[in-house]
Parts: structure tokens; C-alpha cells; sequence
């Protein structure tokens, strides 16, 4: 490879990917009901519901999202009864999380006949919170935010990186302006946003991995970004395990999420979380793993920094 930040096309992407999940398009793909620290300091139940719908039609370069998506649009209703199904089958909560796998404005997605109703279920909630593509933060965005009829609404964007390089060489097929742009117009109409930030994406070091997340985090801030949500780069969708193969790509270390959180923390801009699903693959030591699990979990519901777990592991802070 002569320039290993060269663009993956969305032919390659697609070439190295194994198959999909079986899934339902009358069910979500799952659901749960989580807690978040809220920007007015309490700690709320968020029922997350993970939407079956049609695949995202941008090929990220990191995104495994896909697993669990249809090849083809689901029929107007079909996003209703998924939603009434996960709600009759959760306790109850104050936010509502609605994660599709892609983007809620799709309308290949999330058929946009189906948006009153949804907003309908949306008004129980004191917040509903959704994913979106920053190209497709247009007119819909608002429209929605609207129908909600005074329900908060929050629009979750990928960030990704700062990184003009890496961003470009992830196939985002976005630049730094396009978030800029959609992140301003949202917050012109009143629609809250969070930026999805990755900590060590490819072609970074572990040391570069870190800078680049806690600059993505200052510049997503600076644009009035109300929180951010740090992703752990993980192998599993076929491209960044080529790329791991080719020396391009290593998860982050548990001690680089532990620095990025309490980094971002300190800033003092806005709630920082780190992602803690599947943890256990960027843990060294089994001795100190869980404790340090809890500790960032309780770092993430307090938005403080916690005294730091005592082990003889190599696997500490930067």
C-alpha cells in the first residue's frame, strides 16, 4: 500500500464485509433502557430502542451498524410497531433513544410518512434522542423537532475526528464544514446536539489516538456541541480488520479511553461518555478490568473524576 491513507472506495468497503445478522422488520434489533447523565445533572432512565430499518447508504470505512439492517426499505408502519413493541416491554424512563443504524432523516430508512406517528410515541418522553448524517440535517430535522410539541429534541451526529486526513480516509463522505454547518443550523432551530467522537481510529498511534479524540472534543464543544459520546475503534467489519492485518490499525489501550474521559471531563464544555460496550477486548488485565469498568461508568452517570484503581498492570493511564 503506497499511501495507507488512501480512500476505500464503497466497492472495497463492501468487498471485505461477511454477512449480515438475521433481523425482523417488524422488531427492533433490541432494546434496553440505560441511565445518562442529563444536562440539567440528574441522572435519567433512557429507554434506547435500536431500529430495524435499511442500511445506511454512506459505506464508512468503520462502521459494523450494517450487521444488523435490511437490503431494502421497511413498509410505512413497520418503525411504529417497533417502537410500541420495545415500549409495552420496558420499565418506564424519561428519555427516549432511537438509534437506526444509520440515520433517522433516511427517508429510504425511516419512511417519512411514519414521522407523526413516531413523534406521537416521542411526546411521553421529556427528550427523544436520534442519529443523523450531518449532509442530511435539512429541513425534515426541524419539521420533526416540531411535531414533538415541546418534547426536547436532540439530533446525535458523527463527528468521527478532527483529523482532515483520517476524516477524509474514513469515506464519511463529509468535511469538517458540513458538521460545522449541520450542527449550526440544528441549534438555530432549537434541536440539541451530541457528537459521536472515536477514540484511535486508523492510521493513528496510540499517542496520536488520544491528541485527535481530545481535539475532536474541543472543536465539537466549541460549536455548541451539548455532549459527546467517545467510541472506542474496534475491529469486526471486515475493512478495519485488513487494515489491522497491514499494521494500520490497533484498538485503543483501556488506560487511552481512561485519559480521554478524564480529559474530556475536565474541559469542563459539556458531558463527555465513554463507550463501554465490550469493554473486555481492550483490557490487559483481567485483575483491575472490572473495577475500572465501574470506574468509568460512574465517571460517565457523574461527569467527576474518580480516584484511579490501584493494579501492577502495565495498562495504565498516559
Amino acid at each position: 500500500m503506497n499511501n495507507p491513507l488512501r480512500l476505500w472506495s464503497d466497492q472495497a468497503i463492501l468487498a471485505v464485509r461477511q454477512g449480515k445478522n438475521p433481523v425482523d422488520p417488524e422488531r427492533p434489533y433490541a432494546y434496553l433502557v440505560e441511565a445518562e447523565r442529563a444536562a440539567t445533572g440528574d441522572v435519567v432512565d433512557v429507554a434506547t430502542i435500536f431500529l430495524t430499518n435499511r442500511e445506511c447508504p454512506f459505506r464508512c470505512l468503520m462502521c459494523d451498524l450494517w450487521k444488523n439492517t435490511t437490503d431494502e426499505s421497511v413498509v410505512p408502519g413497520a418503525i411504529p410497531r417497533q417502537i410500541n413493541f420495545a415500549l409495552a416491554r420496558l420499565p418506564p424512563a424519561r428519555y427516549l433513544k432511537l438509534y437506526n443504524s444509520g440515520n433517522f432523516f433516511d427517508a429510504k430508512a425511516i419512511p417519512r410518512s411514519d414521522y407523526a406517528e413516531i413523534a406521537q410515541r416521542g411526546r411521553r418522553f421529556e427528550r427523544v434522542i436520534v442519529e443523523n448524517h450531518p449532509k442530511l440535517c435539512q429541513e425534515d430535522c426541524r419539521r420533526f423537532g416540531e411535531q414533538l410539541a415541546g418534547t426536547e429534541f436532540e439530533i446525535a451526529l458523527g463527528l468521527e475526528t478532527v483529523h482532515p486526513e483520517v476524516l477524509h480516509a474514513l469515506n464519511k463522505q463529509m468535511t469538517l464544514d458540513d458538521f460545522a454547518h449541520a450542527v449550526e443550523r440544528l441549534l438555530k432551530w432549537g434541536i440539541a446536539v451530541r457528537a459521536f467522537v472515536l477514540l484511535k481510529p486508523p492510521f493513528l498511534s496510540e499517542d496520536e489516538g488520544v491528541e485527535w479524540a481530545l481535539r475532536s472534543l474541543q472543536y465539537a464543544f466549541a460549536l455548541g456541541v451539548e455532549c459527546c459520546s467517545v467510541i472506542p475503534m474496534r475491529a469486526g467489519n471486515g475493512a478495519i480488520d485488513c487494515l489491522q492485518q497491514a499494521g494500520l490499525f490497533a484498538p485503543p489501550a483501556l488506560s487511552s479511553m481512561e485519559h480521554v474521559l478524564e480529559a474530556g471531563i475536565d474541559m469542563r464544555r459539556g458531558r463527555v461518555f465513554m463507550d463501554l460496550w465490550d469493554l473486555d477486548r481492550f483490557s490487559r488485565c483481567t485483575h483491575c478490568r472490572d473495577r475500572r469498568r465501574d470506574r468509568l461508568h460512574q465517571m460517565n452517570l457523574l461527569q467527576v473524576i474518580l480516584p484511579p484503581i490501584d493494579c501492577a498492570c502495565e495498562d495504565r493511564a498516559l
